[in-house]
């Protein structure tokens, strides 16, 4: 297979699964409500810094893009 096509064929099905972990996601896995996540609640102002959640995700890519390196060498 072409090395382009190969490419696209494999960013299309990481978008597709990437999609569906969005839709379904919050339901499984309550992404963004992790534990460590910074919540400030006041009157009129809420800050919200998903820290845990960005940290989760950054590992999660790394794995994946690792994965997706070694599959081209």
């Amino acid at each position: 297979m072409n090395p382009v096509a190969k490419s696209l064929v494999i960013a299309g099905v990481l978008l597709i699964v990437l999609g569906l972990g969005f839709q379904f996601g919050g339901k499984l896995f309550h992404l963004g409500r992790l534990p460590g996540d910074i919540v400030i609640e006041r009157d009129n102002f809420r800050f919200y810094f998903p820290i845990t959640t960005m940290i989760l995700l950054s590992v999660i890519l790394s794995v994946i893009v690792t994965i997706i390196r070694n599959l081209f060498k």
